[in-house]
Formats: C-alpha cells, sequence, structure tokens
C-alpha cells in the first residue's frame, strides 16, 4: 500500500526563499495574520490530516468507490469520518472573508492546502475542492441576500457546493445548453433540465449540496450570450438559515469511471426546481467564469498533486527493489543485485517525475501570488489593479491547467514503469494514481481547450502577444543577472535568454501566418501550449536555483547544503533532458495544416 508523506520541505523553500512570501503577505490587506509561524502551523496541521487520515483510505476509496441506490450515493467507509474531521479542523474557510465564518487569510494559503489533499486523495479533494468555486462565484456575484444565506455553511464545510454546465447534447459548447428557467411571481425560478459529469453532484458527506447552474430565460437570446447563472440547492434554505425542504433535483445515476472512484460524479434531473438568479440575466457565462478559473487553477494542482505522488511511491520502490548490476560495476557488492535506483534509465524516470513535480509546484506558486493580488484589489475596489492581476492571472491559467495536467499525466505512467510489472498491480497504488491523473487532462476543459484559449483568446485576440512579452521581459531580467556567469547556473541563464527570444518570434510568426490560414491557431495550438509549458518551467528553475546557490555561498544554507545542491541539479537535468522538448513542440506548431486537412474525411478509414 502507497504512503504519503507532505514535502514540507519543498513547499517552504518556496514559500520563504524563492518568493518570499512573509513579505507577500505583509503587503495584502488580509495578510496581517498569515506571520511565518502562523503559515507554519497551517502547513503541519494540514499534513497531518493528509498523511494519518486521507492516505489511508485512498486505495480503499478507489477499491469501493461509491454506491448508488434510488437516487442517494453513499461514499467510500471512512470518508464521512474524513470529511467531518476536516470540517471541525476548519480547512474550508482558511481563505474566506471572517464575516462568513472564514479566516480571512490570503488564497494561497488555500491552494498549499489543496496540494497535499489532492496528493494524498484526490477523491476525497473533489468534494470540499469544488466547494471553493462556488463561494468565491457567490462572494463576487450573488446579492447580500444569497451571500447571507448560502455561505456560512459553505466556508465552513457544513454544505458543499458544485458547478453545473454539462448537458447530454453538449460539453464544451455552452451555446447547446437548454436547461430552462422560467421566473416566478416571488422573484424566483424554476429549472428544468438535465446536467452531467458533475462532480461531487450527489453524497452523504454533507447536510446540503448547493448548485451552481447554467440554465436560459424563454426571452434568452441564441448562444452563449443567452446564458444565465443559478444558485439551486438540493435542499431549500429556510429563513433561519437551516436546511428544509427537498428541492426537486435528483440524482439520476453516478458514472462508471476509469479513476478517482471515491468521487461521485452525478447526472442531476433538474425538475422545475426552485432557484435564485446570480448576477444578470444572459450574463451567468461571465460570472461562471469566476467559478471556472478557481477549478481551472485547482485541476492545475492535481498535475503536481499526481507528480509528487508518483515520484514518492516510484522512489521508494527503487530504493529497496533490487535487479541485475548496474551498466558501471556493482554498487551493492553484498547484495544479489544492485537496487534500482542505480540504473540509469530508472534514475532519468525518478528525475523527470522530481522535476515536474518541483517545477510545476512553483509554477503554481508563482501564479497564486497573483491570485492573492488580485483579490485583494477586489478588496480594496482597486478596479484596475483587479484587471491588471485577472489578465495576468488569466494568461498563466491555461498553461498551468494543460501543461501540468499532461505533466502530471507522464509523471505518473512513469511511477508505474519504474515499479514494472508490479505497477499494474492495485495493490501497490501506482496504477491508481495513473488512472486518477487521466481525468484532469480532460474536465474543466481540455488540453486543447486550454490550448485554444491560451494561443486564440489570450494572446492572439486579446493582447495581439503582448502577454507573453510582458512574462518573457521577465525572464530576460533574470537571465541577464547570469548570462556572463560559469558553471550551470550561467548555462541555464543563456538558454533562457535564448528560449525568451524565440518565444516571441514563435508567436509572432503564428500571428503573421494565422491572418491568411484560419486553421493554423488550431493545428497550432497544443504545440505552442506545451512549448509555452516548457519555457515558463525552465524560468522557474533558474529561479529556484539562483536562490539555492546565494543560501550556498554565503553560508546560510550550511545545515541544508544537500537540498540546495539537489535543486540546482535538478534544474540542470531539466535543462538537459526536458526543455528540449519545446524544440518539436515548436517546429510542430510551425509546420503548415495542409497535412492536417487535405485528407477526405471519408478517407480516413476504411471498412
Amino acid at each position: 500500500m502507497p504512503t504519503y508523506k507532505a514535502p514540507l520541505r519543498e513547499m517552504r523553500f518556496l514559500i520563504n526563499e524563492v518568493f518570499d512570501y512573509p513579505a507577500h503577505y505583509a503587503g495584502l490587506s488580509n495578510g496581517g495574520e498569515a506571520t511565518p509561524d502562523v503559515v507554519d502551523a497551517i502547513l503541519e496541521g494540514i499534513a497531518v490530516l493528509c498523511e494519518k487520515v486521507l492516505a489511508p483510505i485512498n486505495l480503499s476509496g478507489d477499491k469501493e468507490g461509491c454506491r448508488f441506490k434510488a437516487g442517494e450515493v453513499s461514499t467510500p467507509t471512512g470518508f464521512k469520518e474524513a470529511y467531518r474531521q476536516f470540517v471541525e479542523g476548519g480547512w474550508q474557510g482558511l481563505s474566506f472573508p471572517i464575516e462568513y465564518g472564514g479566516q480571512g487569510l490570503p488564497t494561497s494559503i488555500s491552494l498549499f492546502k489543496t496540494e497535499m489533499m489532492g496528493a494524498a486523495n484526490w477523491s476525497f479533494n473533489m468534494y470540499p475542492g469544488l466547494s471553493l468555486g462556488c463561494i468565491n462565484t457567490l462572494l463576487q456575484y450573488g446579492t447580500e441576500a444569497q451571500k447571507a444565506r448560502y455561505l456560512p455553511a459553505l466556508v465552513s464545510g457544513e454544505w458543499t457546493g458544485t458547478m453545473c454546465m454539462t448537458e447530454p447534447q453538449c460539453g464544451t459548447d455552452l451555446a447547446q445548453i437548454k436547461t430552462r428557467a422560467e421566473s416566478q411571481p416571488d422573484g424566483s425560478y424554476k429549472i428544468t433540465g438535465t446536467k452531467i459529469f458533475i462532480s461531487a453532484g450527489e453524497h452523504d458527506l454533507a447536510g446540503n449540496i448547493v448548485h451552481v447552474v447554467l440554465a436560459r430565460v424563454p426571452s434568452a437570446p441564441a448562444g452563449t450570450r443567452g446564458i444565465s447563472l443559478f444558485v439551486v440547492p438540493k435542499f431549500l434554505v429556510a429563513e433561519d438559515g437551516s436546511a428544509g425542504q427537498r428541492n426537486t433535483v435528483t440524482c439520476g445515476a453516478i458514472e462508471h469511471k476509469m479513476g478517482i472512484r471515491g468521487s461521485a460524479t452525478a447526472v442531476l434531473n433538474f425538475d422545475e426546481a426552485i432557484g435564485h438568479l446570480i448576477f444578470e440575466p444572459n450574463k451567468g457565462l461571465e460570472a461562471m467564469f469566476t467559478f471556472m478559473n478557481t477549478a481551472r487553477l485547482g485541476i492545475a494542482i492535481q498535475g503536481v498533486a499526481h507528480a509528487e505522488a508518483s515520484f514518492q511511491g516510484a522512489l521508494a520502490y527503487a530504493k529497496e527493489r533490487r535487479s541485475m548490476r548496474a551498466l558501471s560495476g556493482k554498487k551493492e557488492p553484498e547484495a544479489s543485485a544492485d537496487a534500482l535506483i542505480w540504473h540509469a534509465d530508472v534514475r532519468r524516470m525518478l528525475l523527470t517525475q522530481k522535476a515536474i513535480a518541483e517545477g510545476g509546484r512553483a509554477m503554481l506558486y508563482a501564479a497564486v501570488q497573483t491570485a492573492d493580488l488580485m483579490f485583494n484589489a477586489a478588496f480594496e475596489k482597486d478596479h484596475a489593479n483587479y484587471e491588471h492581476y485577472d489578465n495576468e492571472l488569466g494568461f498563466y491559467t491555461p498553461i498551468l491547467k494543460g501543461f501540468l495536467t499532461e505533466m502530471g499525466l507522464e509523471a505518473a505512467n512513469l511511477g508505474m514503469q519504474v515499479f514494472g510489472g508490479h505497477g499494474y498491480i492495485h495493490e501497490h497504488g501506482m496504477e491508481q494514481i495513473a488512472r486518477d491523473a487521466r481525468i484532469a487532462t480532460l474536465y474543466e476543459g481540455t488540453t486543447g481547450i486550454q490550448a485554444l484559449d491560451l494561443l486564440g483568446r489570450k494572446v492572439l485576440i486579446g493582447t495581439r502577444g503582448k502577454c507573453v512579452r510582458d512574462f518573457t521581459r521577465i525572464m530576460l531580467r533574470l537571465a541577464r543577472r547570469h548570462v556572463f556567469a560559469s558553471g550551470p547556473i550561467g548555462s541555464m541563464a543563456r538558454s533562457t535568454m535564448r528560449r525568451a527570444i524565440e518565444w516571441n518570434i514563435l508567436t509572432l510568426r503564428i500571428l503573421l501566418r494565422a491572418g491568411k490560414d484560419r486553421d493554423l491557431v488550431g493545428s497550432a495550438s497544443v504545440d505552442y501550449l506545451m512549448y509555452s509549458g516548457y519555457v515558463m518551467m525552465g524560468y522557474y528553475f533558474v529561479l529556484q536555483a539562483e536562490k539555492a546557490q546565494t543560501l550556498l555561498l554565503n553560508g546560510k544554507g550550511n545545515e541544508s547544503a544537500d537540498f540546495y545542491r539537489a535543486k540546482i541539479q535538478t534544474a540542470a537535468f531539466y535543462f538537459d533532458r526536458l526543455l528540449p522538448r519545446a524544440d518539436a513542440h515548436r517546429k510542430s506548431a510551425l509546420a503548415p495544416t495542409h497535412s492536417l486537412m487535405q485528407m477526405d474525411n471519408g478517407h480516413f478509414a476504411f471498412v
């Protein structure tokens, strides 16, 4: 059975040394209470929950799965008790306003929590995780009455929330939504329709489930311009805030899935269910994007979480399992064979996993600082800064979601590979990580959808490449500090400078050609996203290596010298072995679309 150990040393390196979160928190309106001691206590506390409570029920939860009977869903054994401990610990409300029962801490602290919970037990993490976007949507767009009615119980974790978008006839194409909302004399609406793939849509963990639902009012224009957003609780909420009469929203089934089997993915039927409008009529998609962006960052965390979990399992196995002798000679002559970790190819796989986890974590921790600043600007009603940070985060989000989930899946598959045939066996837990990781590239928008969002909406249409120029300017500023240095830091800095220039040239070439060939954006988008991800991760490895080298040189890192040296060595591995993949993506992104589009549809297969 796999075990999980929270990577607190890695997390603290980024939080305290690379990104200087203590100074960052000191500049936030809600950061005063986030002192180093408080943050450290939170990290330690959630680590205990993850290691002692959540991780031990991960494998069993996958084996047992959720059970469906007559519209009711039972979660796996141990989930209810674990959720009770989660709620009693106050973990759901870390980053939400004190006025609704939260602790009022910055958003980033909630991300640190989510990373550990996701690595320990992603299926369990889905239940409180979906609530975060629901809460953020109500905070930003809900009426004061809606906030008072729903937020205290959501923030405490007593209730959970969902997002209900997808329908049987449409997935990503929300213009096809048919769920209808008919207004009532009392100001409420009757919601009728079917939603599918609703994560945590029905379960037995919480006293109520608050659904955020996309639907159309009768007078709505066609397409996405005619979508409104509604709050529809499983149980109607009484005046005193308690859950009362059952609403007419029922679970018709739960999906039988490849992975995350401990999380219930529901089919929900709304039969004139009572709901209330959030925000303005026909502007539901605008409000829902608050939910979606929150969810997409949450899914990006899944890539890092699965990479970390698989790496931990693979590393322990590679140190214990013995097979053959190392090609460079016996490493453990007293044993019958050398441990797997001595074999170069096994080290390649382990270092790839390690680099994905550490590089991805740095990317996320940097992005969530921007999220902190964005929410801080919203709190202070600083509209100019809010828009600035929102746009910045909007550029990061598709890269983080698309690239990190693809890389997390690769890391999960490598974990199985290190185990060999044992990796295919359920009891070792490695194949579960791979199955659980597979969904991350699909939900909240597939990798292709993220790529179109990045290249089409954010880079070409939205900013005409300015978002890339802004980020590469930061890359160049870092690279110039070390461009003439010797050793690995100098080499990485020069590579970073070249990639920054190359990224801009690639963007410009696609921009110029897209006007003549509309299919180019679709054909180039995934390669462009992956290229962007590799280059961005490279920047964050230089940043980590720079800090590690500084601490080694000034003697402050004597107690952690091995850790800092390993950090530089991991960065060097990334630049030698993983970053070169960007060249293939760049070449493919610039390939003509003719080879994609020339074949007649009927010629794809002959039967």
